[in-house]
């Protein structure tokens, strides 16, 4: 008869759920967390605009398809890897929203051609008055911001607010 170990075998946490711990502290009050439900997809979409909009230059092989392929396209890709590498399901959701994101953005460039403003004016305005929720939500949390310790934090906002979500729908991650 073998030997049983009365203390239980601690499970080791996976990066990705440290990494939301971590996030969790500075995001407890409710005011808070309602803002960053807003702001962190504006954020979000406003960084991936911008860096679209990063002139790129022509590659001629990809024909009808150029304008498709940019600078957002290899960042996506690049933190889409990242998030799979955290949580796959996560990743799938990510992509989802970098395509939503990228239909967006075209449809500001139909906009800008139709007289609209330039898009990237539209997209700086969203990220400087997103920007400025999420400190008004951080001076009512009390606390700073989590990318100011650490600048990852700034990819772990939308896989949290995603992981909420896949939590409420049982949806494992």
């Amino acid at each position: 008869m073998s030997k049983k170990s009365s203390s239980k075998k601690k499970e080791s946490k996976r990066p990705v759920d440290v990494y939301f711990e971590q996030y969790a502290e500075s995001h407890q009050h409710p005011t808070n967390k309602l803002i960053h439900w807003v702001c962190v997809p504006l954020i979000t979409f406003s960084i991936s605009s911008l860096i679209w909009f990063i002139p790129f230059p022509h590659l001629s092989f990809l024909g009808q398809y150029n304008g498709f392929v940019n600078w957002f396209t290899l960042v996506m890709a690049i933190v889409v890897y990242y998030y799979l590498r955290l949580a796959p399901t996560l990743s799938y959701a990510m992509l989802f929203s970098f395509g939503v994101f990228s239909f967006l953005i075209v449809q500001l460039e139909y906009w800008e051609q139709a007289g609209g403003p330039a898009p990237w004016i539209v997209a700086l305005i969203i990220f400087v008055v997103a920007w400025i929720g999420q400190f008004v939500g951080h001076k009512i949390e009390g606390k700073k911001p989590s990318f100011l310790t650490d600048v990852k934090f700034l990819l772990i906002g939308p896989i949290w607010l995603w992981h909420f979500i896949f939590k409420k729908l049982n949806i494992p991650y």
